[in-house]
């Protein structure tokens, strides 16, 4: 019986001793992935962008000749950016457990699948260049568009008719009987 007992003591050692060297692994892995950063640039190099081996942006640098784009370009760059970096930490994941606790166990895989699934790749990088505006070419002289007319002018309005004054009214001129009020 003794040789049971100390055999079950040896083996609970052995794998005492295998788990705080794995341990001991996993922790120089979180070690060397903790100062990890990432940095991507657009291809015109007026866009920097720079996220931390957990993914969150740590930096955006934007140039000063950015401010002739349009907007929605700048930022669109900006995401397309973001997602280009994080897209790149399972890569420097699996070097970092490769270095230190090894690919071929089964935690090291799970880790870094759960990091590809949290940080795909990138959409296709898609054509930079606006579409250009529609053109029409016109040739001849049917085709030529004519100036807009000038709107039509406003109707006068017409004047209102004064009463011609007649003999009788001469008469009325003297202003006896006039007692001071208009209205009768």
């Amino acid at each position: 019986m003794p040789d049971s007992v100390d055999a079950s003591e040896q083996m609970v050692a052995n794998w005492t001793r295998q788990v705080q060297e794995a341990a001991t692994r996993y922790q120089a892995m979180a070690a060397r992935m903790e100062g990890q950063v990432v940095t991507e640039r657009s291809r015109d190099n007026l866009i920097e962008v720079t996220v931390n081996s957990k993914g969150l942006v740590t930096n955006i640098a934007i140039a000063e000749a950015a401010s002739g784009k349009r907007m929605a370009e700048v930022s669109s760059q900006i995401m397309r950016l973001i997602q280009k970096a994080q897209s790149r930490i399972p890569e420097l994941l699996q070097q970092a457990m490769a270095e230190t606790v090894g690919t071929a166990d089964n935690t090291a895989n799970s880790v870094i699948a759960q990091a590809q699934s949290t940080f795909p790749a990138p959409p296709p990088e898609e054509d930079p260049t606006p579409p250009e505006p529609e053109r029409h070419l016109r040739f001849g002289p049917e085709d030529e568009e004519e100036p807009p007319a000038r709107p039509p002018a406003p109707p006068q309005p017409k004047p209102i008719p004064r009463r011609r004054r007649t003999s009788d009214d001469d008469d009325d001129d003297d202003d006896e009987g006039f007692d001071g009020r208009i209205l009768r």
